[in-house]
């Protein structure tokens, strides 16, 4: 039996949220960014006024989107309600079945296959799931149909905000393959200069390459890549119960303002090393190895990495490591808008691991007891009760990333 997948996407979600609940906005252009006065700088989410009118973009500085629409309204996010929101859908689409994938806070993957012996046809049930959306939400959702994940992604952004489009074996290859190859997933600004230099420009283009080209090119993405383009992905959803293996744990923010100084940044790893090694520890993990990300004001970005010398959840270990990665990696052409820690290599805590003849065993032992007790005293009286002297010499950085930026982890590969 030919596979029914559904790839739900909400429009616009956190703008459409927003102007649901302040009609005297819905009418004008509309983003949702973070904190103008403290420059949390980039737009999250636009409404299709300011999309369209526009041409404001996810991901570009605010101050960049108010030059091109003066009158463009921002609005901070509020998690909170765009989880509930969420939620809500997620209830909607359980309605039908329960293989249900989330692939963020406003997608989701659905496979109805065998749900269409109660409801009907695929196209059928995501027209359902749309008018209830919008009936009960009060807001819209694109829905794309097809029997596999990667093409209803692509069904449903062909045509927004809510429609249903329907990709099958028959029409994929007028409906798919003439789109720009970087509208297929996984395919980033990077990967999309290597493949426009050697001429591959759209989606159909990259189906009729030659498997091995594509493999020298990009390595083993050349061959998922073609796969997706050809339409062969048979990746399944997951369950709506399923637990993923947690790979990495990590934290990237947005910065208050540029930074322009080591001194800033060593801040700012040390910022994001106690929410990711209090997160390690709430999982009962350490790590191996730490990962940075560094953006710069022109969105030019780098990612390196480099392993600690013995396992850790220990947030001054995690910081100083990332910090001596950045001091190896990084010249300063451009002041720093964002930056990322993570942690990745990870082994429960109590993992026996080769002690070593000249490191002070005892002093690491202690270092691990006095943050667990720093996470007992700040869940009682909060994260702000106990912190470094050195993160009280910038109180615009100094932050709480665990409450103050939500991530939500996802990845299309398990």
């Amino acid at each position: 039996m030919e596979r029914v997948i559904l790839h739900s996407d909400l429009n616009s979600f956190y703008a459409s949220v927003e102007c649901l609940y302040n009609p005297a906005i819905r009418d004008k252009p509309v983003a949702v960014g973070g904190s103008v006065e403290h420059r949390h700088g980039i737009i999250l989410t636009a409404n299709i006024i300011a999309k369209k009118g526009y041409g404001i973009k996810v991901g570009e500085a605010i101050w960049q989107a108010r030059q091109k629409c003066p009158d463009l309204v921002v609005v901070p996010p509020n998690y909170s309600l765009y989880i509930r929101f969420s939620k809500e859908a997620r209830e909607i689409y359980k309605t039908y079945t329960d293989l249900i994938e989330s692939f963020g806070i406003d997608e989701a993957w659905l496979d109805v296959t065998e749900s269409t012996k109660l409801f009907g046809t695929g196209e059928k049930i995501a027209d359902e799931i749309r008018c209830r959306i919008k009936e009960e939400l009060g807001i819209t959702a694109s829905v794309g149909v097809s029997y596999n994940k990667i093409f209803a992604k692509l069904g449903s952004d062909m045509n927004k905000p809510d429609a249903t489009t329907v990709i099958t074996r028959e029409n994929y290859r007028d409906l798919v393959w003439g789109l720009p190859v970087s509208n297929l997933l996984y395919v980033g600004r990077a990967t999309f200069r290597k493949l426009a230099k050697v001429g591959i420009l759209t989606i159909g283009d990259l189906a009729n390459s030659p498997l091995s080209f594509l493999k020298r090119l990009l390595g083993k993405w050349g061959e998922y890549l073609w796969t997706f383009a050809n339409g062969y992905d048979t990746s399944p959803v997951v369950k709506l119960d399923h637990i993923g293996v947690i790979k990495g744990i990590g934290n990237s923010t947005t910065t208050p303002r540029d930074l322009e100084t080591d001194k800033d940044v060593k801040l700012m790893f040390y910022v994001l090393g106690e929410s990711v090694a209090e997160r390690l520890r709430r999982h009962n993990f350490k790590c191996k190895t730490v990962q940075i990300h560094i953006r710069d004001n022109e969105l030019k970005s780098i990612e390196r990495q480099a392993k600690l010398k013995d396992y850790s959840f220990v947030s001054r270990e995690l910081a100083e490591k990332a910090f001596s990665i950045f001091k190896d990696n990084w010249t300063w052409e451009r002041p720093i808008r964002s930056i990322g820690l993570r942690a990745t290599d990870l082994v429960t805590a109590d993992t026996y691991t080769q002690l070593s003849l000249f490191d002070d065993e005892n002093k690491k032992v202690k270092l691990e007891k006095l943050e667990n007790s720093i996470d007992d005293i700040r869940r009682r009286f909060g994260h702000y009760s106990v912190q470094r002297a050195f993160l009280l010499t910038d109180s615009k950085l100094n932050s709480n990333p665990i409450e103050e930026n939500v991530i939500f982890p996802v990845s299309y590969f398990r």
